[in-house]
């Protein structure tokens, strides 16, 4: 038996403090339909009703093996709040944006952190969302709160298009919005650890070096987020998809606790650039592997992943939604294995 709980393993894992065994957890989505189906909690409904939303995560730990909770699951809670229109999605779509407010460069003079930000329709159901599953399971196992960054907003916010061309022609437009919404995610990053969170998720793989240089990255970006990290003062972890490599190294200084990466990024490699800095989560593919493939298959990769210095091993990004309960499972199996041999 563990001397410790959940709560405390996922902690001292993101400190980087020594450990028994390996926490597994999700810091990135983690509804399915089989889940869906067991709790009675489906989408759309459990992306805008608080127990609903708290039903669906918990199941990632009750049924699915986690060992935290993990919501929204969704990306577009702040970017409806600030003026995205959202089409609700359906069973195994998730809500996403139809339509932005900054068409042209002059909208942004229009954007500003709303006084009600955390009493919107969305962001009070994650606020409460988040509070149900403190209250349930908070004392033993960490709750998981995710918060889209400021470059993923502004794309949103902008639309892609806008994003790319601005940044290239225009950068002091695209960091003027940025700005803006980095204080909206420090708002609601706090009002989510406020009601019990342990661990807030910044999702902002628009920042990344699949979407923008380097160069552009650690001028425009890496700024916000040390002001995010400096103003957040719980436990503070990173998502990035794609291949992160190229900014690992200023990453594990902007003072997050843990970095979550994808399976294009070696873990051997990036433990390598980052060394004892920083926490790695990851990096099971959620849609080559969990999706698609057997528990061997997720075996064979969870044990490459351990075997490779990985912290906390997770799913690279989020779950698609039909994958398969036998292979989140599997994760924990694989875990457990390797720490008896």
């Amino acid at each position: 038996m563990s001397k410790f709980t959940l709560k405390e393993r996922f902690e001292k894992a993101l400190k980087g403090e020594a450990l028994d065994i390996v926490p597994v957890c999700s810091v990135t989505q983690t509804g399915t339909v089989e889940l869906m189906e067991i709790t009675g909690a489906y989408w759309p409904q459990a992306n805008y009703n608080a127990e609903k939303m708290a039903a669906l995560a918990l199941a990632g730990y009750e049924v699915a093996g986690f060992e935290n909770v993990r919501c929204p699951f969704d990306t577009t809670v702040l970017a409806e709040t600030l003026g995205c229109t959202v089409d609700e999605g359906s069973i195994d779509i998730q809500p996403y944006v139809t339509d932005f407010p900054c068409k042209k460069k002059k909208d942004i003079r229009d954007i500003a952190v709303p006084d009600s930000l955390l009493e919107s329709r969305r962001t009070s159901v994650v606020l409460d969302a988040v509070e149900i599953l403190s209250e349930k399971v908070g004392e033993t196992v960490p709750v998981v709160a995710g918060v889209v960054g400021p470059a993923g907003l502004a794309s949103m916010l902008a639309g892609m298009k806008n994003y790319l061309i601005w940044f290239v022609t225009n950068p002091e437009v695209v960091e003027e919005l940025m700005g803006i919404l980095t204080e909206a995610c420090i708002e609601y990053a706090n009002g989510l650890l406020e009601r019990g969170a342990s661990s807030i998720t910044l999702i902002d793989s628009e920042a990344g070096p699949d979407i923008i240089s380097p160069q552009m990255f650690e001028t425009s970006v890496f700024p916000l987020y040390r002001r995010f990290c400096r103003k957040v003062k719980d436990l503070k972890i990173l998502h990035m998809c794609g291949d992160a490599t190229a900014v690992l190294d200023p990453l594990a200084d902007a003072g997050f606790d843990g970095i979550s990466i994808e399976e294009k990024v070696g873990v051997s490699f990036a433990k390598g650039i980052t060394g004892n800095r920083i926490c790695l989560i990851g990096n099971v593919s959620p849609s080559d592997t969990l999706l698609t493939k057997g528990p061997e298959a997720v075996r064979i990769e969870a044990t490459a992943c351990l075997e490779d210095g990985i912290d906390i091993l997770a799913p690279g990004c989020g779950l698609a939604p039909h994958t398969p309960l036998e292979n989140i499972k599997a994760l924990i199996r694989a875990r457990d294995s390797y720490f008896s041999q």
